[in-house]
């Protein structure tokens, strides 16, 4: 067995492209400002789409107006016994976001208590897991996407970013809540845009 079959493939990502046409489209269109900060809590958190659409209005503020930088999980995946609460801590953008979203939703009149689900389908219950994957393949499409990504890859996305950010793969494992870090170095491998960053200025 060679180098290249026990070297571990780089989980499937939004190249920076995508992530920016993603949040342009959703961000422009005027039915697309939920799905724009649903997606942007995956991409600036890591959360998982289970985790996202569990979240109620009191998880993310403690009175429906001002965003908590340290969000603690009441639903998340338990990949090891005893593992105690998860917490999450969020961008300075992604606060801004959440905040004009609780404004928003303030104004549709959906509800701002604290039990109440952050983000809601439009019959005003809770959106559920697959609702957010449909809508996020919707969002694709209209964003011209060559292809279709899952929901998980805005959770790679993001943990991606923050290696590129940082190189440090026990921060990403922080971020990422893993319980094992060989877990977490798939996000150190160089993704198809960090080989053609490297080489696309070659001399040659």
């Amino acid at each position: 067995m060679g180098f290249a079959d026990t070297t571990r493939r780089p989980p499937k990502t939004l190249t920076e492209v995508e992530q920016a046409r993603l949040l342009k489209v959703t961000g422009e269109h005027r039915a697309g400002f939920r799905d724009h900060v649903l997606f942007s809590v995956a991409l600036g958190s890591g959360l998982r789409v289970s985790e996202i659409a569990a979240l109620d209005v009191g998880d993310v503020s403690h009175d429906g107006k001002r965003v908590r930088r340290r969000v603690t999980l009441r639903v998340f995946k338990r990949s090891f016994k005893n593992g105690g609460a998860q917490e999450v801590f969020l961008p300075d953008a992604l606060i801004y976001k959440l905040e004009k979203f609780l404004r928003w939703k303030a104004a549709r009149g959906e509800s701002l208590a604290l039990d109440a689900p952050l983000f809601v389908s439009r019959n005003h219950r809770r959106l559920s897991a697959g609702m957010a994957s449909a809508a996020f393949k919707t969002w694709q499409r209209r964003a011209g996407f060559d292809g279709l990504h899952t929901f998980h890859a805005l959770r790679h996305s993001c943990l991606t970013n923050v290696y590129r950010t940082t190189r440090d793969i026990r921060l990403v494992q922080r971020v990422a809540r893993h319980k094992n870090i060989a877990t977490t170095t798939i996000y150190a491998a160089p993704t198809d845009e960090d080989i053609l960053r490297a080489v696309r200025t070659l001399p040659c």
